[in-house]
């Protein structure tokens, strides 16, 4: 059973300015050279679980700056890589998500941190899983994944793309990110919230017995996962963002699960199920950017990441992206044993395009975003680089669907050009 809401077509003619062509002339030297465009597009999620009324208003702020990082990054002529990580870098700064500052706290009331970034353009990608005492850990799976790009090390050794624990943390250290202490990453929220649940797990384990153990322990697993305002845990942020070179990035990081076991690496850092990029090639016109939310465990079973991806070749990306939702996620055979199947993505699909007024041709790129989440809600925001403001929305399940067991799809459609000098 799939509940599903609207398909928000918004439709933006995102155009660069044509005020370079009342420029003078430069020197014959440099007029030949060809500028390189700038600009593109960035999507943004802080996480897929449940957003309360009370803290809509720091979830889209969040949402927006980030999407304003990405596109300060574009605007100054960065690629797509350099962008998302820009944006993971504001979403991870912010208290109220859980990545970075602010992060759920595991059984031990220590901070383990997941991330994974993943350049379309070369098809790196570069994670960290459990690592303590990086304030973002985005920063470390980036650098990963740029020293993989500079090839071996010596005597042809293959760089590393995936580190965790301790290791992770002394490799991040000797190429010159700053250490942070755990405990100056712990927000008075996630601290309250680790001792409200730590008294729940106590007080459940002591009444758990006989034939009623299965029956307290579920109820347990309800109680503790949701605030005290009501606003419940949120998991995974992440970004997607393509630039007017038609390169793709994306990258998600995350706090994981509250109370969980020490040493438990989430989606987040997995290789196709936390986020995944791959620029248009000869097997597709299409280059698509995929982040990931949710039930870790559950993402990493389907490989969703990677599922979505590969739907978006068909040429209906809306129907792709809520086939593979059904088909891949909620449906999926891996899963089969689970009553609810939470999760949610945000999905970039970008295709050149060229128009062709009476005086020259304007090169372009038509980019369709699309979010997807079976969890009650999903906090977005996204903005082109012509967009004086992001725009940000929470999108919700629609009224008497059942978390986990339907879905919600919503999206839109936007052109960035650029016109040749």
């Amino acid at each position: 059973m799939i509940g599903l809401s609207s398909y928000a077509g918004v439709m933006d003619n995102l155009k660069n300015s044509e005020d370079e062509e009342q420029k003078p002339k430069k020197e014959e030297s440099s007029k030949n050279q060809k500028a390189k465009p700038v600009g593109g597009f960035v999507l943004v999620h802080a996480g897929a679980g449940y957003h309360s009324e009370s803290k809509a208003k720091e979830y889209k702020h969040v949402c927006k700056r980030a999407c304003q990082r990405a596109v300060d990054q574009l605007n100054a002529g960065a690629l797509a890589v350099e962008a998302v990580a820009a944006a993971l870098v504001e979403l991870e700064d912010s208290p109220f998500t859980n990545a970075g500052m602010g992060s759920n706290l595991n059984l031990l009331g220590e901070i383990e941190c997941d991330a994974s970034i993943m350049d379309g353009k070369s098809l790196q990608y570069g994670a960290v899983g459990s690592i303590s005492g990086v304030k973002n850990p985005v920063l470390v799976a980036n650098r990963l994944l740029s020293e993989a790009q500079r090839g071996k090390l010596s005597a042809g050794r293959i760089p590393p793309c995936f580190l965790v624990g301790r290791g992770a943390l002394e490799w991040a250290v000797s190429h010159g990110i700053a250490p942070c202490p755990s405990e100056k990453m712990a927000t008075k929220f996630s601290l309250s919230a680790y001792k409200r649940n730590k008294r729940k797990m106590e007080l459940a384990e002591k009444m758990e017995s006989g034939h009623n153990q299965i029956k307290k322990r579920r109820q347990s697993t309800e109680t503790a996962n949701p605030t005290e305002d009501g606003s419940g845990c949120l998991d995974t942020v992440g970004a997607v963002v393509v630039d007017l070179e038609g390169n793709v990035a994306a990258a998600v990081s995350s706090g994981g699960l509250a109370m969980k076991h020490p040493g438990r690496v989430g989606q987040a850092a997995h290789y196709g199920c936390g986020c995944w990029a791959e620029n248009a090639c000869n097997m597709s016109p299409y280059s698509t950017a995929v982040s990931t939310s949710g039930c870790g465990e559950h993402l990493i079973r389907t490989m969703l990441a990677r599922e979505c991806s590969a739907a978006m070749r068909s040429e209906d990306a809306h129907q792709a992206l809520l086939e593979a939702m059904q088909n891949k996620f909620i449906s999926s055979p891996f899963l089969a044993g689970e009553d609810r199947v939470l999760g949610g993505v945000i999905v970039l699909r970008g295709c050149r395009c060229v128009e062709a007024p009476s005086s020259q041709n304007i090169q372009g790129i038509l980019v369709e975003f699309l979010w997807s989440h079976t969890t009650e809600s999903m906090c977005v925001g996204y903005m082109s680089a012509q967009d004086s403001k992001a725009k940000t929305h929470i999108s919700r399940l629609p009224p008497g669907t059942v978390p986990g067991q339907c879905l919600a799809i919503e999206g839109g459609v936007c052109r960035l050009t650029s016109v040749p000098d």
